[in-house]
């Protein structure tokens, strides 16, 4: 509702002219393409920004991720005598044993989790010009837990991505969707201090809100080289009740522009920021990663044709890496416990992907024109990392308040 009533006041104060010549092609101006990761979504992770400069006028953007997300039922003990951790150290994490009896006898924290669902993402955002070098950009994130069926989920449902192992990969339910059975709900995680996050089919919630600020200073190499750098401070309020907090972050990004022949260009672009999760906590929140910082790289390559009438189409593609969530020093010692047997590969995965540098590409098409840009895009991690499995999202952008 919150979402729908942004859209309409948004859409209210436009003022869009058949005559206005405005073009918002500015930089690799993408989508919001971060992961529907079922941690990640309840911090205010940045989005890299390539833009070139402050463009001139206030945009409103809608942005409507939907990701696939799979992990069977995993246990997890992290012994705490160092002794105990030292013996396990020595073994392969799938042959170890250790039995828990109790605190007194046997030390240990304990985690679970089970992840399957499609988590949907609609991110409503209004971006202000400040002066010639400064922007404030202001966002709303919220979420939908659903099963994914059609005709909502079309390429990110368990039924198109069990017909591509089967029939494009010729790999029979790999990693247990068939097993567990297709098209439902099963989100339930419980941290080492017993805490329970759960969402049942259908639950939404806000996630929080963003005001990230950028900077654009000018440099000779933006003349001479056509390189163009931006800084960024980031600062997030956090409101599921899951994760009451702040988060605070900065960025640096730069875009390097190529102007070919025949109306061609080309821009290739690297960027990183530091998120510093969880540096206010009003509650008791539960524990999403003993990494107090999300750590992101990105680089980018785009090409884009224009035309003679101000419209033109652009095709990129990003590689994207995440900072883990768990301390890896914990791999050396845990021990979990899964249906290793019944499912053909991956059981462990939904603890021991915490522990991994997340991995992801993003390939991207935006049309544009003077007063709208559509942008559409899908993400694949290769890796099977599920952050989440495949992800796909579309973004609409229009100049507002003339």
């Amino acid at each position: 509702m919150i979402v729908l009533i942004i859209c309409f006041l948004s859409c209210f104060f436009i003022k869009a002219q058949q005559n206005d010549s405005i073009i918002l092609k500015n930089g690799i101006d993408s989508p919001n393409h971060l992961a529907t990761h079922h941690f990640g979504i309840f911090s205010s992770r940045i989005s890299t920004n390539f833009k070139l400069k402050v463009l001139q006028k206030a945009t409103f953007s809608f942005n409507l991720s939907s990701g696939n997300s799979f992990h069977p039922f995993v246990e997890a003990y992290l012994p705490k005598d160092p002794e105990t951790r030292e013996r396990l150290s020595q073994i392969k994490w799938h042959d170890r044993t250790f039995y828990f009896i109790n605190q007194e006898t046997t030390p240990a924290d304990y985690i679970n989790i089970v992840v399957d669902g499609v988590i949907k993402e609609f991110r409503p955002s209004l971006t202000l010009p400040v002066s010639k070098y400064h922007e404030l950009n202001l966002s709303l994130r919220s979420y939908l837990i659903t099963k994914g069926k059609y005709p909502f989920s079309p390429l990110t449902s368990d039924e198109s991505i069990e017909w591509f192992h089967s029939d494009v990969i010729k790999s029979e339910d790999p990693y247990g969707r068939r097993y567990y059975g297709l098209n439902q709900v099963n989100f339930k995680y419980t941290d080492r201090n017993g805490n329970v996050l759960e969402f049942d089919n259908n639950d939404f919630f806000i996630g929080g809100i963003e005001l990230n600020h950028h900077y654009y200073p000018e440099f000779l190499i933006n003349k001479t080289r056509k390189i163009f750098i931006n800084f960024g401070s980031h600062l997030g309020l956090n409101t599921s009740k899951y994760n009451t907090s702040v988060d605070v972050g900065v960025s640096v990004n730069a875009v390097k522009k190529i102007d070919l022949k025949n109306r061609y260009q080309l821009q290739i672009a690297i960027g990183t920021n530091l998120l510093r999760k969880n540096v206010i906590n009003f509650k008791n929140n539960i524990d999403l990663g003993n990494n107090a910082y999300i750590a992101t790289a990105e680089s980018a390559i785009e090409i884009t044709k224009y035309n003679g009438k101000g419209h033109y189409h652009a095709f990129g593609v990003n590689y994207q890496l995440q900072s883990r969530y768990f301390k890896k020093e914990e791999t050396d010692y845990f021990r979990l416990i899964g249906k290793w047997e019944e499912i053909n590969g991956g059981w462990q995965n939904g603890i021991t992907t915490l522990y991994k540098t997340l991995i992801n590409w993003d390939f991207i098409y935006t049309y544009g024109k003077p007063n709208l840009q559509l942008s559409f895009y899908i993400k694949e991690d290769f890796l099977v990392n599920n952050a989440p499995d495949f992800q796909t999202g579309f973004n609409i952008k229009i100049p507002v308040f003339d």
